[in-house]
C-alpha cells in the first residue's frame, strides 16, 4: 500500500508540472556561424551574436536580419577580435584586438555595421573602465595615467586630465557647463591605479579642467551585471548630495565638505560562487531615509557598533542617536510610518555574479560557460525592531524573527513581515501581531522574499510563488517549481532561473507559469520588462514568450 501511495504521489507530482505551459516560441532565426559572445538591448531593440570572425544582428520584434559581416571586413586594420563590448546607450560596438601592451580598438555602429574609428591609444580597457556621458556624447575612458573624454562617434579627443583617477563611478550634470563626478578603482582593473584615492571632483566639461578635488568616505563601484551606480549623486542648489553608505553633503561652488554622516566599512557579507570573475553584494545597509527636514542614516562603522542616527538635513547638526544593534551584520531596511521608525536586521540580500568557465570537453575542444547571476541570499543575525522617530528610544523587538527573516513593507498601520515559515503582520506601534500565517500549506519550501502587490503578499520560496491577503493573510493561490533564484518581478510577472538557466515565469495573479527548459550549451537572457527570454543555442537565435 505505502509503495502504491508513493507512486501515486510522483504520479499527480509529474502530471502537476506537465499541466503548467512551456514558453511559446515568438520567432526563431538560423544564421550562418555559432556564437561565442551575445548580447541584448530592449531599449535600442536589436540583439546580436558573434563567433571570433563575424556577428550577426536582428531586430527584437520579429527576429529578422539586419546585417551579417565578418570584423575583418568591417575593420581592415584589426587582426583578430579578442572580446566584443556593447555600449548600448551610444549606439556602437567596441571590438578589441587584445596583445600586451598593444591593445587595438575599433568602434563600429551596432545598428549598421558601420565602421566608425579604430585606435591604439587606449590600453587594458575593460567594460568597467569605459562608461558613456550622454550629455556629451562622449566616452569617458579611464587609463592608468588620466581620464580621457572621446567623441562617441568620431573618436577625437575632446579633453583628457591626470587629476582623476580610477572609473567614473557616478556623476550628475550641473546647469553651469560642469558635471560631478566619483571615481572608484575596480577589483579586475586594480593594479592599474596604483596610489589610488577617493576622489569627487567638479570638472568642466568642455575642457576638463578641475574646478574642486573632494575626498569622499566609503567604497563604490558599479553593480556587477545591471551595472548601476551604488553611490548617488544629486546637485540641488548650492549642495551636493552623495548617497553612500551613509549621506556626504558638499558646496557645490568649492567643493568644501559641509557635513557627513558615512562610514567606511566592508559590507561584502556574502561570498562569491565558484567561477565567478565578477562579484559584489549589495543592499546590505538602508539608504539614508528623508523625512521632511529629517534624515535618518544607519551607521555600521564596525561590526561591534551600529547605530540609527537622526540628522538635520540643511546644517547636518545630530538630533539623536538610537541604543545599539548589537551584533548586526546587515541593516537592509528602514520605514518610516507614523512616527515610528521600523528598522529591518539581517535577511534577504541581493548579490550580482558574473560566471565565466572554460571546460574541455572529452574530444580536445573547449566550451565557454558564461552566466548573468542576480540572486539573493540570507544574512544573520534577523529581527525586527522600532524606534520613536522624535527621541530615537526603542520601543519594541520581535521575538519571531531570531532564525530568520525576509523583508518587510509598511501597509497602513501594519508592517508586514515574513520569517521564512510564516508570514506576519505587526502593529507600527506595539509591535503585536494581526495575524502569524504559516507558509506549509503554500508548498513553496521556505519563503526567500515578500512582495507588496495590490491588494495581496506575492511570497517567493525556495521552491515557487504563493500569494496572501495582505488583510487577513489567507493563502489566496500559490504554484510550485522546482529550486530556483528568483530573478525580478515585472509588471505581473515573477520569474525564476536555475543554475542550468531553467527559466519559469510566474503570473503573480494566478501564480501560475510558464517555463522554459535549457538545452546544453545554449545561452538566455531576459527581456528588461520580463515578458521575454532571448535564446543563443548553436547557430540559432530564439525570442520566447513568459506570458
Amino acid at each position: 500500500m505505502k509503495k502504491q501511495l508513493i507512486t501515486l504521489f510522483f504520479f499527480l507530482y509529474a502530471t502537476a508540472l506537465l499541466a503548467q505551459e512551456e514558453m511559446k516560441t515568438v520567432w526563431e532565426t538560423k544564421c550562418d556561424h555559432r556564437f561565442e559572445s551575445q548580447g541584448v538591448s530592449d531599449q535600442k531593440g536589436f540583439l546580436y551574436g558573434a563567433s571570433e570572425k563575424e556577428i550577426t544582428v536582428c531586430k527584437n520584434q520579429d527576429g529578422s536580419i539586419m546585417w551579417t559581416k565578418r570584423f575583418k571586413d568591417i575593420a581592415p586594420g584589426l587582426n583578430k577580435v579578442d572580446e566584443q563590448i556593447p555600449m548600448w546607450d551610444a549606439n556602437v560596438l567596441f571590438l578589441f584586438d587584445r596583445k600586451a601592451g598593444k591593445d587595438k580598438v575599433a568602434c563600429i555602429d551596432i545598428q549598421t555595421g558601420n565602421f566608425l574609428w579604430m585606435s591604439d591609444k587606449y590600453q587594458d580597457v575593460t567594460d568597467e573602465a569605459v562608461i558613456y556621458i550622454p550629455e556629451l556624447e562622449a566616452f569617458a575612458i579611464s587609463g592608468k595615467a588620466s581620464l580621457t573624454m572621446i567623441n562617441a562617434r568620431t573618436g577625437e579627443e575632446i579633453w583628457t586630465t591626470t587629476k582623476f583617477k580610477g572609473v567614473v563611478g557616478a556623476y550628475s550634470v550641473g546647469n553651469d557647463g560642469h558635471i560631478v563626478m566619483l571615481n572608484y578603482k575596480p577589483t579586475g582593473l586594480a593594479s592599474l591605479f596604483a596610489g589610488f584615492k577617493n576622489q569627487i571632483v567638479k570638472i568642466n566639461m568642455k575642457n576638463g579642467d578641475v574646478a574642486w578635488d573632494q575626498t569622499y568616505i566609503g567604497l563604490t563601484e558599479r553593480k556587477v551585471i545591471t551595472r548601476e551606480p551604488t553611490a548617488k549623486i544629486k546637485i540641488e542648489g548650492s549642495k551636493v548630495f552623495l548617497y553612500l553608505r551613509g549621506l556626504q553633503v558638499y558646496d557645490y561652488n568649492t567643493g568644501a565638505q559641509q557635513w557627513t554622516a558615512a562610514f567606511d566599512a566592508d559590507i561584502n557579507v556574502i561570498s562569491k560562487p565558484a567561477n565567478a570573475k565578477r562579484f559584489g553584494c549589495y543592499g546590505v545597509v538602508a539608504d539614508p531615509l528623508i523625512v521632511g527636514n529629517d534624515v535618518y542614516v544607519i551607521d555600521m562603522k564596525d561590526k561591534k557598533s551600529q547605530y540609527i542616527k537622526k540628522y538635520d538635513l540643511n546644517s547636518g547638526k545630530l538630533i539623536w542617536t538610537s541604543p545599539e544593534i548589537k551584533e548586526a551584520r546587515a541593516l537592509p531596511g528602514l520605514y518610516y510610518a507614523d512616527g515610528m521608525l521600523i528598522l529591518q536586521i539581517g535577511g534577504m540580500i541581493e548579490c550580482q555574479a558574473y560566471i565565466y568557465e572554460r571546460k574541455r570537453e572529452a574530444d580536445g575542444s573547449y566550451t565557454i560557460i558564461e552566466r548573468w547571476l542576480v540572486y539573493y541570499r540570507n544574512v544573520k543575525p534577523n529581527g525586527v525592531q522600532a524606534f520613536d522617530a522624535a527621541n530615537g528610544a526603542k520601543l519594541w523587538d520581535s521575538e519571531r524573527f531570531r532564525k530568520g527573516i525576509t523583508n518587510g513593507f509598511v501597509s497602513g498601520n501594519h508592517f508586514i513581515v515574513c520569517s521564512g515559515k510564516a508570514l506576519y503582520s505587526l502593529d507600527i506601534k506595539t509591535g503585536k501581531e494581526a495575524y502569524e500565517v504559516p507558509l506549509g500549506p503554500d508548498d513553496i519550501n521556505d519563503a526567500q522574499k515578500i512582495i507588496d502587490y495590490k491588494d495581496r503578499v506575492i511570497v517567493i520560496g525556495e521552491k515557487g510563488v504563493s500569494g496572501h491577503s495582505k488583510e487577513t493573510g489567507k493563502l489566496l493561490n500559490s504554484g510550485r517549481w522546482k529550486s530556483g533564484e528568483f530573478a525580478g518581478m515585472f509588471g505581473n510577472t515573477i520569474l525564476f532561473q536555475r543554475e542550468n538557466d531553467d527559466i519559469a515565469a510566474y503570473d503573480a495573479e494566478t501564480c501560475k507559469y510558464k517555463m522554459y527548459n535549457a538545452r546544453k550549451g545554449s545561452v538566455s537572457k531576459l527581456s528588461e520588462d520580463g515578458m521575454y527570454v532571448y535564446i543563443w543555442e548553436k547557430k540559432t537565435i530564439s525570442k520566447l514568450s513568459t506570458q
